[in-house]
């Protein structure tokens, strides 16, 4: 099998369902799967590789690749954060990688998030691994390890800072602010020092970790591709993949990112039945309209790779229920108006409802998980 770009077409990534990703990891190993296999696992959660035949190239040699991911503990976890993370995470594991979930809780701090209070940081983050636990992450495996950036960075301190300095040094000052898109910073002007300082801080993670992958979504591609020039610049052969997935927009018209300050643009993991059936009810869904349009977003990331299915329930007139399993078939029948908005937003709701029905239940029957939820439903969410 060839592995250049240009010889593997982004249309051969087909994804799993999120339960044959669980009963992948679980009750078999990578060694069972083929070369090709794996490859085409970790590739389908990208929307962008750089490069397709390193990451062939490294599952030749690693049976075990470490993958990055990392997350600020800022406020109440949106659907993306959570089942999208949780189908990607676990189709990771399924193709035999180790997981590094780094809580940035400095970085958080950093960025202001919370008011730049750690002690609620520090809440958000446990709230959030409640959920990814709730939701069907596959953390029993033994794959995945959560590590809070500050205990890491204070225990291996005469490690990193020299790392992040000889980044620092290494990059002129307008490099470092394209970067910071990271933090949803996009005036130069607005910037403190701690901001100027957060990408090289995140560019040193990525080696601090050992990572062979950097798993983060389209946003964060900017910082990724300073540590393939840093690898440049330190004569260092082996650089890391970067996979970076796609961006979840929010549900309403001209949205292109899920917000967590507007409560209505976003399903949150809590989310109660009403309020997401209320949420999807209003959500932008224009007739005949496929490109721009968040319900059919939420189907092709969220519902398919999870179900490996998608059922409508048309009245008899209009040819009756309909299961597909390719997006490309919806996205057909869509635009012939086979399939109306009317029928998407109803299907979409309930699956939905049954992805997110485990979250409520561990948050409604666990005391301490309930406390975690309240306490971080009380702060505000800071910029």
């Amino acid at each position: 099998m060839s592995t250049t770009d240009e010889q593997i077409p982004e249309k051969n990534f087909q994804s799993l369902s999120m339960e044959d990703h669980q009963n992948l990891s679980s009750t078999q190993s990578s060694d069972g799967l083929s070369l090709e296999k794996r490859f085409e696992i970790i590739r389908s959660i990208g929307e962008e590789c750089i490069q397709n035949n390193e990451l062939m190239e490294l599952l030749k040699k690693k049976p075990e690749p470490i993958c990055y991911d990392g997350f600020e503990p800022s406020g109440r976890m949106h659907i993306a954060q959570g089942a999208m993370k949780a189908v990607n995470v676990n189709k990771l594991i399924s193709a035999g990688c180790r997981i590094k979930m780094w809580i940035g809780d400095w970085f958080a701090f950093l960025n202001n998030k919370m008011g730049g209070d750690l002690k609620k940081i520090e809440v958000v983050g446990k709230y959030f691994i409640e959920i990814w636990k709730a939701v069907g992450m596959n953390i029993d495996s033994g794959k995945v390890e959560f590590l809070w950036s500050s205990k890491e960075i204070n225990a291996h301190s005469a490690e990193y800072w020299p790392l992040v300095m000889d980044i620092a040094r290494k990059n002129k000052l307008p490099r470092l602010q394209q970067c910071c898109q990271i933090m949803g910073r996009e005036d130069p002007e607005d910037l403190s020092g701690a901001q100027i300082l957060y990408p090289c801080m995140q560019c040193a993670d990525i080696f601090f970790l050992k990572a062979d992958i950097c798993q983060l979504g389209m946003d964060q591609r900017k910082v990724n591709m300073l540590a393939r020039e840093y690898c440049d610049d330190i004569k260092r052969k082996h650089k890391p993949i970067i996979l970076s997935h796609h961006m979840l927009p929010g549900l309403l018209q001209g949205q292109e990112k899920m917000s967590k300050s507007d409560t209505s643009s976003a399903i949150f993991m809590e989310d109660e039945e009403a309020e997401v059936n209320l949420k999807i009810k209003k959500a932008y869904c224009p007739p005949k309209i496929v490109e721009g349009n968040p319900c059919l977003e939420y189907v092709k990331c969220i519902i398919l790779p999870w179900f490996n299915e998608f059922t409508v329930e048309r009245k008899a007139e209009h040819g009756g229920p309909k299961t597909y399993h390719e997006f490309n078939d919806i996205a057909t029948d869509y635009e012939a108006e086979d399939l109306h908005p009317g029928d998407v937003k109803p299907a979409l709701s309930k699956a939905l409802n049954k992805i997110l029905q485990p979250v409520r239940d561990h948050f409604a029957n666990n005391a301490d998980a309930r406390d975690l939820l309240k306490r971080v439903k009380s702060y505000r969410v800071t910029r």
